[in-house]
């Protein structure tokens, strides 16, 4: 199955009986949200550092250190370059630590601006360009692999979620077409369902998440991963928390590695207001850089006494990042900025910048947040305008909208 994913730093897609798992957008990240744990690495392109073995952080599985061995071997073997991409990009998404992006990055270095690249070389090198907020550069490649090799599931699904991240919506609705007549009913039903979600129509996502999890050939982990993340996700947007909580409670109760879905739970008990449980979920060993932040809007909460040790520790991770030279914007900086309070105009700049390139849900709920703040309404018309245009909602981004419309005067 096509694991269709979340912003987030999104979590995207994958084929289920071939385990292969793919980005989290739609979450992001995913997604994110997806795609969003960690401040993604940006080096320029001579100043790419790995550590002896990348990361060297004991979470490496066999195969990763097999990869990474076969590419230190000989780092201008495309193939092997290509491999140990793969292997580092998808431990980045599945741990929620998207430095691993940065590790991807490097092992493709030499051939970032080729052309006639494999379709497999060009499938990796755009799922790492949309890892670092180049859209238009992933799309290409996606493009290119597509084209080189038009029957490969999981590259139509990347691309769909790249889409919805971007809201084209149109040219998401195609892909979903394309999925359904090249590779069945299933895989085109949980594509729909997900641009349900996220077009104002979840609670028929609902009832068609609620018939592919049952589904014989989606049992496996990758496919459960996915399906679960995004039932829970159209279940908030539905309006039903209740719901969506328990079945992300019972998931990682058999995936309790599954940082998407951990992420998003923490951030739903946050918003419905049970930061008791939220702190619970996200006590895990080494927590991201989302599951952190989320700890302090909890603990801020609790008034348990532990904020300020949070709210310290989440400023050393950001102060490295900004010695690092990171230069994209991720989420928990911007809710660390903007919900824990901890400077609220920069975290409007940043919700503005940010949703100029992608839109996602959570952070249109950000830009608003902050514009209503420092009563700078007019920043976040573009929010409106893009829930008009695809009518999504959900419990927290549904209030903010109703102030917002109000403060402009109901425009």
């Amino acid at each position: 199955m096509l694991l269709l994913s979340h912003s987030c730093v999104a979590k995207r897609v994958s084929i289920c009986n071939s385990a292969v798992v793919v980005p989290c957008l739609l979450v992001v990240a995913m997604g994110a949200s997806n795609v969003q744990a960690q401040t993604r690495f940006v080096p320029a392109p001579d100043q790419v550092v790995l550590a002896p073995s990348a990361h060297a952080s004991g979470a490496q599985t066999g195969p990763l250190r097999e990869a990474e061995r076969d590419w230190r071997r000989n780092p201008k073997d495309l193939a092997a370059a290509v491999h140990y991409a793969r292997s580092a990009f998808l431990l980045g998404l599945h741990e929620g630590d998207l430095r691993w992006y940065g590790t991807a990055k490097a092992a493709l270095l030499p051939w970032w601006t080729a052309s006639g690249l494999t379709a497999e070389a060009l499938f990796l090198r755009g799922l790492v360009k949309q890892g670092f907020h180049d859209f238009s550069g992933a799309l290409a490649d996606l493009n290119a692999s597509i084209a080189l090799n038009p029957d490969r599931a999981e590259v139509w699904s990347w691309r769909f979620a790249l889409h919805l991240l971007v809201s084209d919506m149109a040219a998401a609705q195609a892909d979903c077409s394309t999925i359904a007549q090249r590779f069945g009913t299933d895989e085109g039903q949980a594509c729909e369902a997900t641009l349900m979600a996220r077009t104002g129509r979840a609670a028929q996502a609902v009832a068609l998440f609620e018939r592919l999890v049952k589904v014989p050939g989606f049992q496996g982990e990758g496919a459960q991963r996915w399906l679960r993340f995004q039932q829970g996700q159209a279940l908030w947007a539905a309006g039903q928390p209740a719901q969506a909580q328990a079945v992300w409670s019972v998931h990682l109760q058999a995936q309790p590695r599954d940082h998407g879905a951990r992420l998003a739970l923490v951030e739903l008990l946050n918003a419905t207001g049970q930061p008791a449980l939220a702190r619970r979920w996200a006590d895990v060993p080494n927590p991201s850089d989302a599951l952190l932040v989320q700890q302090l809007l909890a603990s801020q909460a609790l008034k348990d006494g532990e904020a300020e040790s949070l709210a310290a520790t989440v400023g050393q991770r950001l102060a490295a990042q900004a010695l690092r030279g990171d230069g994209l914007i991720e989420r928990p900086q911007m809710v660390y900025l903007i919900r824990c309070g901890k400077g609220v105009a920069q975290g409007l700049a940043l919700a503005k910048a940010n949703w100029a390139t992608q839109q996602e849900p959570v952070d249109g709920a950000l830009l608003v947040e902050a514009a209503l703040q420092l009563d700078q309404p007019q920043a976040a018309r573009p929010v409106l305008e893009w829930a008009a245009a695809t009518g999504y909602s959900d419990p927290v981004l549904q209030p903010l909208l109703a102030q917002l419309r109000q403060r402009l005067g109901g425009k």
